[in-house]
């Protein structure tokens, strides 16, 4: 059985459970921003800014369109505003992930 593995959403790091202290984070001691680690997480994410919206089909969780990297920030326009979607709740997250996005050609 192999080691479930964390990774800290503060710092950035990948934790075996092995290195876990008191449950905590052993670089920045935070225990909130732990989560197991998807096996579909590529850990680095090269890509900036990128247009649309993914989830992995594996955890359901927000993930780059481009390379899976799980480690993102998705950023909504909602009433004239910009606002990362991580500080909805839970029934307006599942709204932006049930939406239908469509594509119109311009000369249609």
């Amino acid at each position: 059985m192999t080691e479930q593995k964390y990774k800290c959403h503060t710092c950035h790091i990948v934790i075996g459970e092995s290195d876990l202290i008191g449950g905590n984070c052993p670089k920045c001691e935070s225990n909130f921003a732990l989560k197991p680690m998807c096996e579909n997480d590529t850990l680095a994410c090269e890509h900036d800014i990128v247009d649309g919206l993914a989830y992995c089909p594996e955890c359901g969780e927000p993930c780059c369109p481009e390379c899976g990297c799980h480690d993102v920030s998705q950023i909504s326009r909602v009433t004239g505003y910009l606002q990362e979607v991580s500080g909805w709740n839970a029934g307006k997250q599942q709204e932006l992930k049930d939406r239908h996005r469509v594509n119109i050609p311009e000369d249609a």
